[in-house]
């Protein structure tokens, strides 16, 4: 846990005690889980089925890969296989050049996949923390803590799902062009 994370729940404490010290009033606050908000947000699901769908061909590379890559050592470490050396050699090669590719096409996928988190993320982030502001001005909210550092809660504080619903509403998605050779639905 780094020393910033450590503050936090002390920060809230000291901003809650600040509060009730400076206004006699009722301080309304609400919680909210930041991280299901962005996740749950229409824009992270269609750049997560964009990723999949782009990542597809590379991944079922990989699959067969594995796939041939276990048949292969079934083929060798079987005894009843009547393999030549030289049979058993050319197997050999095979498997470490498939397996290589594997590695390649694993690193690949890795590198693809974070890529494309780094560029959403935090993007999302940032709209769903002014998303987040304009819904506790709405709602007259003076406080919002995340979920995370709050030790207890009542269900009926969590804005999560509204605050979800405004992003959505706020950034809508554009609908996914109709696949090539298809003609558009009606």
């Amino acid at each position: 846990m780094s020393l910033r994370m450590g503050f936090r729940p002390l920060q809230v404490c000291a901003a809650l005690f600040a509060f009730s010290q400076i206004a006699p009033a009722q301080v309304k606050v609400a919680v909210i889980d930041t991280q299901k908000a962005v996740f749950d947000t229409a824009e992270i699901n269609k750049a997560n089925a964009d990723l999949q769908a782009a990542l597809k061909p590379r991944s079922d590379r990989l699959q067969q890969l594995t796939t041939e890559l276990q048949s292969i050592q079934q083929q060798l470490q079987s005894t009843n296989a009547k393999l030549t050396q030289q049979q058993a050699d050319d197997l050999q090669t095979e498997g470490t050049r498939k397996q290589r590719e594997a590695q390649r096409l694993q690193t690949e996928l890795t590198e693809a996949a974070d890529a494309a988190k780094q560029e959403v993320i935090p993007k999302c982030t940032l709209r769903m923390k002014e998303v987040v502001k304009k819904l506790a001005e709405e709602k007259g909210i003076d406080l919002v803590v995340d979920t995370q550092i709050a030790l207890y809660f009542k269900p009926a504080m969590d804005i999560t799902a509204e605050a979800t619903a405004a992003y959505n509403k706020a950034y809508p998605v554009a609908a996914a062009a109709p696949a090539a050779g298809k003609p558009p639905a009606r």
